[in-house]
């Protein structure tokens, strides 16, 4: 299995999934069609599925573009058959997917929207706007109980999984994170590893769940350091793991 990085819009990774064997492959989260039908052109692959985590324009505004090009399976969650263009394979929690012969596996993730799913191919997580390196997206349609099950959900991955999510936030939100644990000694290592691949405008995706679980402030909430800094600004603040995933992504929202 290959995996093929994608940079779009501003700020937007779409992915590239290609079984080696057969050259079919998977287009995940693609906000414009034209760079990625230039890049499977280059690769010489057989385009077969488009995969989107999430209904929003920045992870499904390309579909159209390239259904106009190619006859495609789109996958997307059942509810957001009226919000996914060209949603021809309404997938929900456990689901498998074939891509030539490599099998991925749904999870449902909602919280950042209502129909948010992830696709777990062997190590690798595509999470789109779930989990962030570093971060987790704004809650539009979800609740922080929901959010924080998913965020659960993806913690149970095994510490080597690879988390390819949907935009490069890395720097803004580790800037972010260091505000809430400043004696975090791994938090300040990545923070200055990331600010140096940034400078040389180089990817910071992905990142292993190991990492993740050191660093991320969404999901340390059992950390004693992060719990003192947000009781120091709410004193009335309850530690119970929800409570605290819920001022972390409140305090985020206005940073």
């Amino acid at each position: 299995m290959k995996i093929i990085q994608v940079p779009l819009l501003r700020d937007n990774y779409a992915y590239l999934l290609i079984c080696d064997k057969s050259k079919e492959a998977a287009i995940i989260d693609p906000s414009e069609a034209e760079p990625v039908l230039k890049r499977a052109d280059q690769e010489k692959i057989i385009l077969t599925a488009i995969l989107n985590t999430h209904h929003h324009r920045d992870h499904t505004g390309g579909n159209e573009g390239i259904l106009a090009h190619h006859k495609l399976d789109v996958y997307g969650h059942k509810s957001d058959s009226a919000r996914i263009f060209g949603l021809t394979r309404g997938v929900e929690e456990g689901d498998e997917i074939k891509i030539g012969d490599v099998t991925g596996k749904v999870l449902f993730v909602p919280g950042h929207t209502s129909g948010h799913v992830a696709y777990l191919f062997g190590s690798n997580v595509f999470c789109g706007d779930t989990l962030f390196t570093a971060g987790c997206g704004r809650l539009f349609e979800g609740t922080p109980e929901q959010m924080h099950g998913s965020l659960k959900k993806l913690l149970a991955l095994p510490d080597d999984t690879k988390v390819y999510c949907g935009h490069e936030y890395t720097e803004s939100n580790l800037r972010f994170a260091v505000t809430l644990e400043p004696k975090n000694h791994k938090l300040a290592s990545r923070f200055e590893r990331v600010q140096g691949l940034r400078a040389r405008g180089a990817s910071t995706v992905p990142a292993t769940l190991e990492e993740e679980k050191q660093t991320n402030p969404f999901l340390r909430w059992d950390s004693k350091e992060l719990q003192a800094t947000l009781k120091s600004q709410d004193p009335d603040l309850r530690l119970d793991p929800v409570s605290v995933f819920a001022k972390v992504r409140q305090l985020k929202d206005s940073f």
